[in-house]
């Protein structure tokens, strides 16, 4: 049975579920795709670009608070 591509909400809730990550920014788009290969999803297509974009637009909408301390104010 083929997978699905996560949406962006799956990527949101992703990234939402790992509030709780210690450790390098630069290895954060890389927990996000494991956490997501986790639950089921195909991430070929996945960059960390699209990660990044979607963890700054969340910080910016006080979606969540910057734990990475990356997001310029």
């Amino acid at each position: 049975m083929k997978k699905k591509y996560p949406r962006n909400e799956d990527i949101r809730e992703a990234i939402r579920k790992s509030t709780f990550y210690i450790g390098h920014p630069h290895d954060f788009p890389d927990h996000i795709m494991q956490t997501l290969i986790d639950e089921g999803f195909d991430v070929s297509f996945l960059n960390r670009r699209r990660i990044w974009r979607l963890y700054e637009e969340m910080v910016k909408k006080k979606q969540i608070e910057d734990f990475l301390d990356v997001v310029l104010k």
